[in-house]
């Protein structure tokens, strides 16, 4: 078994697509319509590794998305966690790019982490492990 697919919650999919391809630099995966509501079964996918993991850039529609949200938000959990190779290196090129940091490059033993905001709903870890 292995995972397939995993997904952050957004409230406007075209938003989210230019955020998680321009400054984060995934490559799109999938666009396909679905329903009449002009939502999207949208992902995107590492460039390292373009037929592993999706994630999908699910919209935010259900009444439950937003107090969930809000409530991670508000305690500064993540939505999710990408490994990148060089976290201090990944702050920086982010930072420079306007994307706004939670929390700054932090070292907990040998992992270390930043928190970004993905500018449609969630905070995003960043993490180099070794």
């Amino acid at each position: 078994m292995k995972i397939h697919l995993t997904s952050v919650f957004v409230d406007d999919q075209a938003h989210a697509l230019r955020f998680y391809t321009e400054a984060l630099g995934f490559l799109k995966k999938h666009d396909v319509p679905v329903g009449a509501g002009g939502d999207r079964w949208l992902t995107v996918v590492s460039p390292e590794a373009p037929e592993g993991t999706e994630l999908l850039l699910e919209p935010s529609g259900h009444p439950a998305v937003r107090p969930y949200r809000t409530a991670l938000a508000e305690d500064g959990i993540p939505s999710a966690s990408f490994a990148v190779d060089d976290v201090r290196a990944e702050f920086d090129r982010l930072r420079a790019l306007g994307v706004r940091f939670t929390q700054e490059p932090v070292e907990t033993g040998p992992v270390t982490t930043a928190v970004l905001d993905d500018t449609c709903g969630n905070l995003i870890q960043i993490m180099q492990a070794p």
